[in-house]
């Protein structure tokens, strides 16, 4: 993933995820139930929010990228980040660039939203117990503390919705000449169900938990750490009143999705190319067209890693990653503003660490 969406775990994965900021309760004014479970789905909505805008601004990249990751490197159809938005704007129109945009915004909003929510309780719990272990009650949370949390809610909200990941990914890759069509996300979800079985759903699963600990996990250190680093020392005037701006934490989330992206890439590769394995048939972007026509066939996590660098070198481990760069960055930031801005909105109370 990315291990976004792993990766990226985007998801990844992928990725996994992708991904979100700490929002913490205030300890103070929880004083009934009822406060705490709306304040719960108040986090739960921001989250789903907040997945679902961000990756809908960036849905022909997304597209771009998967089809990069998984097309036979003897039958290249899309050779570049231009040049591939070209090819499928010329070969299959505006609705081309925005194909299983409609499965990801499905499987996005709520994994988002369970990990936000995850992170949010996993980072209270860890937090509670770092606190009891040193005996400081004003304790916060360190750099590596947060990645665990953000890994913690990472794998949780990718387990969570990973069959919907991977049938989305096949969406994604078929064209018009595929020779067999899914047409939408019950009918994908089915059709491998009956034809592959149930391990089907989860193939690529492993990767994308080992990426989400990198992917996740860094995402929400970096910016958390970021954050605080900039409320804490006000270089440059960037700060007032323990207020970041818009455009801050905007810089923010974008430094933190280029370090978990590119350190979680490879795995994100790999967990896309398992997820087409098995399917008979598959687009011709994945087994290639007249000659050059074979299936993708790996083992396992190894497997696919040893193949796909024996028969393409080391830097198929990277394909679409500059499409994935351009995308991710404004992604995740996007996300992060999106769900502070969404709690604010509802009346959620936020506590920035001191």
């Amino acid at each position: 993933m990315a291990s976004e969406d792993v990766k990226t775990s985007e998801t990844a994965v992928s990725t996994i995820v992708n991904l979100a900021e700490e929002a913490k309760l205030a300890r103070e004014g929880v004083k009934a139930p009822s406060y705490a479970i709306l304040s719960i789905c108040k986090s739960l909505v921001a989250g789903g929010v907040a997945g679902g805008v961000s990756r809908t601004a960036v849905a022909p990249l997304e597209r771009l990228k998967i089809l990069l990751q998984v097309q036979n490197p003897h039958s290249i159809k899309y050779n570049g980040t231009i040049q591939g938005l070209k090819y499928i704007w010329r070969t299959e129109g505006f609705r081309g660039l925005f194909k299983g945009n409609g499965t990801n915004c499905a499987r996005i909003v709520p994994n988002s939203a369970v990990k936000f929510f995850s992170y949010e309780q996993a980072s209270k719990g860890i937090l509670y117990l770092y606190q009891q272990q040193t005996g400081n009650e004003d304790a916060q949370l360190t750099p590596l503390l947060r990645l665990g949390a953000g890994a913690c809610a990472g794998i949780i909200a990718m387990s969570a919705t990973y069959p919907m990941d991977m049938v989305r990914g096949r969406l994604t890759v078929q064209t018009e000449s595929s020779p067999y069509q899914y047409r939408g996300i019950y009918h994908a979800l089915s059709t491998v169900l009956r034809e592959e079985g149930p391990r089907a759903l989860y193939r690529g699963w492993l990767p994308s938990v080992i990426g989400v600990i990198p992917y996740v996990g860094l995402n929400f250190s970096v910016y958390e750490s970021l954050k605080d680093w900039l409320i804490k020392s006000k270089p440059f005037g960037l700060v007032e009143d323990s207020e970041l701006s818009v455009t801050t934490r905007l810089a923010c989330g974008a430094a933190a999705g280029t370090v978990g992206q590119t350190v979680a890439y490879p795995l994100d590769v790999i967990r896309r190319r398992m997820q087409m394995v098995g399917w008979k048939d598959a687009a011709s972007v994945v087994t290639g067209d007249g000659r050059n026509r074979a299936s993708l066939e790996y083992t396992g996590m190894i497997d696919a890693f040893r193949k796909t660098v024996r028969h393409e070198g080391f830097g198929a481990l990277y394909k679409g990653l500059v499409p994935n760069s351009v995308k991710v960055v404004p992604s995740i930031a996007i996300a992060f503003v999106t769900y502070e801005v969404v709690k604010d909105i509802l009346g959620v109370e936020i506590r920035i660490s001191d």
